[in-house]
């Protein structure tokens, strides 16, 4: 199979237009010439024997063994093979801010182009670019799309550029693979929100923590947001300031016996908050001789690069971790190369990138992609998928469920281990 991919690699290297011209691509036909029949142990012989175009001739149907299903749709894509969909095209848009989400404005278009590459369905997928995400351009932008037919958009903007759109409330389905329905105000029908949910996560390690709960944020706003949400989570208390460095205590009773006499043990909560700067390089008086932080749970809220220079440093200064704990943020392969493994030995990280498709994912990595570990990506992804599914009445590829406008993700608890990131199972479960 590796072998089929290089040889197709060039083809993808210069494609970065994603506006199909009018000139149909060529088809490729493979005739079948054997007489006596083949069943799947024989199209995996083919495979062994490196003899895909005998291979291929076979498989004209979906095959019940899923590798070799997945070759069989991988090659049909590539190659453009002759069972080729003559239907209407699916049309979809894309609206970029490209000044707002970087790298992301290529990386969601190689997504999404990377998919439909799968499909048999003939497509057409546009860009639309935007200089800001301001109410007249966003208006004037999807005013272009509606008129130039598209239906279905695809829409990475960030939170103030969702809420515009939803202000317009144009009729056309929107998906946005970069926020939480959680995040905004809407009740349209049109609009589906892809995100992962980030307080979702902080909730599943939080049931992991104890006191003290040591925080690491950065200065920007998923940064602060998260430290308040953690904070006020697991101290269950509503009013909490935000200082760069701060303290906070709950004392909660708990009544024992039956014998309806109260006997009151105050049991005291903290939460200590960090808030770290982009050019901070030495947490040297966050972390050293600090009694605060003995035996804490610390919660890291910061991209992976400050994240590993963070956890170095717990190790630098000998703090006693009860355990490091962290969201989607880090789920990155960069932690398991930054970091030793003492560091990181005691860190559990949320994902929310649990369903795996291999097709999806080769395919994806022929564009220099990546739907493994970057969650905007593997959204975007999820809502291709969606929004095909929705205009061709074809099986989605992935299974989760989208309930009331918003894509629900399983999510699970990994522990960077000295080479991967594996399933954490409590030793007491």
């Amino acid at each position: 199979m590796k072998i089929l991919l290089f040889l197709f690699l060039p083809l993808f290297l210069f494609a970065q237009s994603f506006m199909l011209s009018n000139i149909p691509r060529p088809k490729t036909y493979i005739q079948d010439l054997d007489p006596y029949e083949c069943n799947e142990k024989c199209m995996k012989n083919y495979i062994d024997q490196g003899m895909f175009l005998s291979f291929l001739s076979r498989a004209t149907t979906k095959l019940k063994d899923r590798e070799l299903n997945e070759m069989r749709v991988l090659a049909i894509s590539i190659l453009n093979l002759a069972s080729f969909y003559e239907g209407e095209k699916f049309r979809i848009a894309l609206l970029l801010p490209y000044k707002k989400i970087g790298k992301y404005a290529s990386s969601t278009s190689n997504a999404t182009f990377a998919y439909l590459m799968t499909k048999s369905h003939p497509f057409m997928l546009k860009s639309y670019k935007v200089e800001t995400e301001e109410l007249d351009e966003l208006t004037e932008a999807l005013g272009k799309i509606h008129d130039d037919g598209f239906r279905y958009v695809i829409a990475p903007l960030t939170k103030q550029g969702a809420q515009n759109v939803i202000d317009i409330d144009p009729f056309i389905n929107i998906y946005f693979p970069t926020i939480n329905k959680k995040d905004v105000n809407t009740s349209s029908s049109s609009i589906v929100f892809g995100a992962i949910d980030y307080a979702a996560q902080s909730d599943l390690l939080l049931k992991r923590a104890l006191s003290p709960l040591v925080i690491f944020s950065d200065r920007s706003s998923t940064g602060k947001t998260l430290a308040k949400y953690q904070a006020q989570e697991y101290l269950k208390e509503d009013d909490i300031d935000e200082p760069s460095d701060s303290v906070f205590s709950l004392f909660s009773s708990m009544q024992k016996g039956s014998s309806g006499v109260e006997d009151k043990d105050l049991l005291e909560k903290k939460v200590v908050k960090n808030f770290i700067s982009k050019r901070t390089t030495n947490i040297e008086s966050y972390l050293k001789n600090n009694k605060k932080i003995i035996d804490g749970s610390f919660m890291i809220n910061t991209p992976i690069i400050k994240s590993g220079m963070i956890l170095s440093q717990i190790t630098l200064y000998d703090v006693n971790t009860t355990n490091i704990l962290s969201t989607q943020i880090n789920y990155d392969p960069l932690l398991l190369s930054m970091t030793q493994y003492i560091d990181r030995k005691h860190m559990l990280v949320a994902n929310s990138i649990t369903e795996k498709n291999n097709v999806l994912i080769e395919t994806n990595s022929l564009v220099g992609n990546d739907i493994v570990y970057d969650w905007i990506n593997y959204t975007t992804t999820v809502g291709v998928d969606y929004l095909y599914s929705l205009a061709t009445g074809e099986q989605r590829a992935y299974t989760m469920d989208i309930t009331n406008n918003q894509v629900s993700y399983d999510i699970e608890l990994l522990q960077p281990s000295k080479s991967r990131f594996v399933k954490y199972t409590p030793l007491n479960e």
